[in-house]
């Protein structure tokens, strides 16, 4: 089938799994999708592209003796429970794979006349530099409410008026199953979109006679995909991604979608609750949750639930959906049969999520171990899990 199921890149933010579980839900639903259908691992993907990144990385005290990539590093590392590496890696939007085939893709897309580089009036702060665009407002950087205008060269994509940037093919999911509100959000953005900013760390633009800019993250994070997919020879990437998320990013990366045959399509999946620790440990408490039923509910079941009810789980929600996975566990077949997990895996393919609200189906789909059955996982459900919890 030659599909692979990628997470939608992750912000390197100041947070880890354990204390934010809820930040693994697109990884946890393309790791359960990959092991369906025997894709193989994929990379984890970050984006490091940030200008809270920037930030922190100026007030560090050791900034002059860690550099930006290193500390990008060190952060992710630190996001995963000791010994609990990613079984494929991890990719970041500024690791050289994806830089090189950025700057491939950009100078393509110039040469063909698709994008430029035109003069732009801009406004840019009179502490720091930072451009705001356009419109002037407090300089998100360093908060300086003062700018001055100037005429820059910038990279630029003028769209044809009324050309669309996202299509309903875009989504990997059933046709009645399109989010068709979010091609209209996609569409509302100006006919001519900027693809370079301002940023301490990023893809650098130099190479292009753009000094101190870097590419558009929001371009960056789909070339990050396109990226992983080639690195694991998949023609058919697939990125993990919530509605917000979609609605953001989709508009500036509508030239960065396909590359040599390869197309990324998005797969919409909804938030979990996993946040709300004191109602998961009262719901196990009370159902009286086997150790192995919890990391699969939490880790296997939810996620692959939240690609299904792509609005959102809510916390009220979950007792029947912990009902509903027990009931699927325990119609697990003693024997899997080939020619129902041959049609589970057409259904998955098609991007079709109906059957995981399914028992009989979903009892084939569980896995002899829940996909994420590591030490990462079992460290975490216990952490949210255990009385101690001081996070309640």
């Amino acid at each position: 089938m030659n599909f692979l199921y990628i997470n939608g890149p992750v912000h390197n933010g100041p947070f880890t799994f354990a204390e934010r579980p809820g930040k693994a839900a697109g990884l946890r639903a393309a790791a359960a999708l990959n092991t369906l259908l025997d894709a193989g691992p994929a990379p984890h993907l970050w984006n490091t592209v940030t200008l809270a990144g920037d930030l922190r990385h100026r007030d560090a005290p050791d900034r002059d003796t860690v550099g930006r990539q290193e500390r990008e590093e060190h952060a992710i590392a630190a996001k995963y429970a000791p010994g609990a590496a990613p079984a494929g890696g991890v990719l970041t939007d500024t690791a050289p794979v994806v830089a090189a085939l950025a700057l491939e893709m950009t100078e393509r897309l110039l040469q063909d006349g698709v994008l430029a580089v035109a003069p732009v009036p801009v406004h840019l702060c009179t502490r720091c530099g930072h451009m705001a665009g356009v419109v002037a407002h407090t300089c998100r950087a360093c908060e300086h409410p003062s700018f001055r205008p100037q005429t820059r060269q910038l990279l630029v994509w003028d769209r044809l008026p009324g050309a669309p940037v996202l299509a309903r093919d875009d989504f990997h999911a059933h046709r009645a199953r399109t989010p068709g509100h979010l091609l209209s959000v996609a569409q509302n953005v100006p006919e001519r979109l900027i693809l370079s900013r301002t940023r301490d760390h990023g893809i650098s633009l130099a190479p292009l006679g753009l000094d101190g800019l870097v590419l558009d993250p929001r371009a960056g994070v789909h070339i990050a995909v396109l990226a992983a997919a080639a690195q694991s020879n998949t023609g058919q990437p697939v990125m993990t991604i919530t509605e917000n998320a979609a609605a953001n990013v989709a508009a500036y990366g509508a030239l960065f979608r396909r590359h040599n045959g390869t197309r990324l399509r998005y797969a919409v999946h909804g938030r979990i609750p996993y946040d709300d620790t004191a109602a998961l440990q009262r719901l196990c408490e009370v159902h009286r949750v086997s150790q192995a039923l919890r990391e699969l509910f939490l880790t296997w079941f939810l996620p692959l639930c939240s690609l299904h009810i792509r609005t959102g789980i809510t916390a009220a929600q979950l007792p029947a959906l912990l009902e509903f996975c027990r009931r699927a566990h325990l119609a697990r077949p003693d024997t899997p049969g080939s020619d129902g997990l041959a049609e589970l895996r057409r259904r998955v393919a098609a991007g079709d999520m109906r059957w995981v609200m399914d028992v009989r189906t979903l009892s084939r789909a569980i896995p002899e171990y829940p996909v994420i059955h590591s030490p990462e996982a079992i460290a975490e459900v216990t952490s949210m899990l255990a009385p101690g919890d001081r996070r309640r």
